[in-house]
C-alpha cells in the first residue's frame, strides 16, 4: 500500500474558513472518486482567535509539526483585532522563510463566463514567479528616536546572489516545460540604485548561463504595471522580487476577474520542506460570516497542490470543473455578477467534478 500524502489545512480568519469548508469538500468528492488517492487531513485552528486566546499565532512547536507533512492548504488570515504586522509575521512568513519556500507561483488566466474590466483583456494567460523569501520584505532595519523631532526609522531590502538565481531558475524551468520563450523581469535599477541594478545584473546572467534560448525583457515596475493593463496578451512568464512581485500578482488578478479567482502557491522546489498553496485575497473581513465569499481561488489552490504532489490529472480534473461551472454562468458569486452563496458555488464545482468523473468512467 502507497504511503498517504499528508497535508495540513490552516482555514485562518474571515473568509478563510469560510472558503476553505468548500475546498474541503471539493477534497472529499475527489477522493470518493479516485481510489488511487491516499490523503491524510489535519485542520490546525491558528489564527487571531488562537492569538486572541494563547498570547501567539501559532505554538512554538508549529514548524515542526507542519515540516511532517507534504503540503499546506492555507486560507487567509487578516483580523481587526489583531496589528497585521503580528498576523504576518508570526504565521504566514516564518512558514515561508523556514520552509524556504522561495518561488510564489501565481497564474494570471482568463477564464470562461468572466469578463475583464479591460477592454481588450479576453485571452491573458500568463504566470508571476516573485521572490518569496528576502528582498523587500526581510525583517531588517529598526526605529531610533521614537516621539522625538529626529525620529527615523530604516527598512533594509536584503537580496542575494543566490536568491536571485533561484527564482530565476525556477522561472526559466517552468518556461521550458511550457514551451514558453520569453521571461519579462520587474525592476526599477534607473531610481533603486543599489538593490535592484543587483537583481538585474544577476537575472542576466543567470539567464545567459542556464536558458540563453529564452528572451529576456526588463522593465521599470511603472511601465510594467501600466503594461499589464495595456497588453496584458504580451506577457508569458514575469519574475520579480517579492514587493513587486506582490503588487502586480493583484493587479494581474484584478485584470483576469477579481481576487476571488486567483490562487497561489508557495513552493520549496527542492522538496525538502512543504509546500504551501492559498488564495491570493486576504480574510476579507467586510464580508465575512455573510456566506458569500467566492470559493475558487481557494479550490484552484487545491488543485496547484495537487500538481505539486505529483497529480497532474487531479489538478486538471478540479481546473475544469471550475471553468465548466463559470461557463454555463448559472453559478455565480457577487463578485462576479451573481447571487450564489460561498456554499453553492463549492456544491456546483462538486457536482461539475462527480459529473465528468462518472462520464468517464462510463466510457471506458
Amino acid at each position: 500500500m502507497s504511503k498517504a500524502t499528508r497535508i495540513a489545512i490552516i482555514p485562518g480568519d474571515g473568509i478563510g474558513k469560510e472558503v476553505m469548508e468548500e475546498a474541503i469538500k471539493v477534497l472529499g468528492y475527489i477522493e470518493e472518486y479516485d481510489s488511487t488517492l491516499q490523503i491524510e487531513v489535519k485542520i490546525f485552528p491558528w489564527s487571531s482567535d488562537y492569538y486572541l486566546k494563547h498570547g501567539q499565532m501559532m505554538p512554538d512547536d508549529a514548524l515542526e509539526t507542519l515540516a511532517q507533512y507534504n503540503a499546506i492548504l492555507f486560507g487567509a488570515i487578516g483580523d481587526a483585532r489583531v496589528p497585521d504586522d503580528v498576523t504576518v509575521w508570526e504565521l504566514i512568513m516564518p512558514i515561508r522563510k523556514q520552509f524556504q519556500q522561495y518561488v510564489n507561483f501565481r497564474p494570471i488566466k482568463s477564464l470562461p463566463g468572466i469578463s475583464s474590466p479591460l477592454a481588450n483583456g479576453g485571452d491573458i494567460d500568463f504566470v508571476i514567479f516573485r521572490e518569496n523569501a528576502e528582498g523587500e520584505y526581510s525583517n531588517s532595519g529598526g526605529r531610533i528616536y521614537n516621539n522625538q523631532p529626529q525620529e527615523m526609522t530604516i527598512q533594509n531590502t536584503v537580496m542575494t546572489r543566490i536568491g536571485i538565481e533561484k527564482i530565476v531558475r525556477a522561472a526559466c524551468d517552468y518556461a521550458h516545460k511550457n514551451h514558453k520563450t520569453k521571461i519579462t523581469s520587474s525592476t526599477k535599477s534607473n531610481a533603486i540604485i543599489h538593490s535592484m541594478k543587483f537583481w538585474d545584473e544577476h537575472t542576466k546572467k543567470t539567464l545567459a548561463k542556464t536558458s540563453p534560448k529564452l528572451q529576456l525583457e526588463s522593465i521599470y515596475i511603472d511601465a510594467l504595471v501600466a503594461y499589464f493593463v495595456e497588453r496584458p496578451q504580451d506577457f508569458e512568464v514575469v519574475v520579480a522580487s517579492n514587493l513587486f512581485g506582490d503588487i502586480l500578482s493583484d493587479l494581474g488578478s484584478a485584470i483576469v476577474g477579481g481576487l476571488g479567482l486567483s490562487p497561489s502557491a508557495n513552493i520549496n522546489p527542492e522538496r525538502e520542506y512543504p509546500s504551501m498553496f492559498e488564495p491570493v485575497h486576504g480574510s476579507a473581513p467586510d464580508i465575512a460570516g455573510k456566506g458569500i465569499a467566492n470559493p475558487i481561488a481557494q479550490i484552484w489552490s487545491l488543485a496547484l497542490l495537487f500538481g505539486h504532489i505529483g497529480r497532474p490529472d487531479v489538478e486538471e480534473l478540479i481546473v475544469t470543473a471550475i471553468e465548466k461551472v463559470l461557463r454555463e454562468g448559472i453559478v455565480k458569486t457577487a463578485d462576479i455578477g451573481g447571487r450564489a452563496t460561498t456554499k453553492e458555488m463549492g456544491n456546483a464545482i462538486c457536482e461539475a467534478i462527480v459529473a465528468m468523473k462518472t462520464s468517464s468512467a462510463g466510457s471506458v
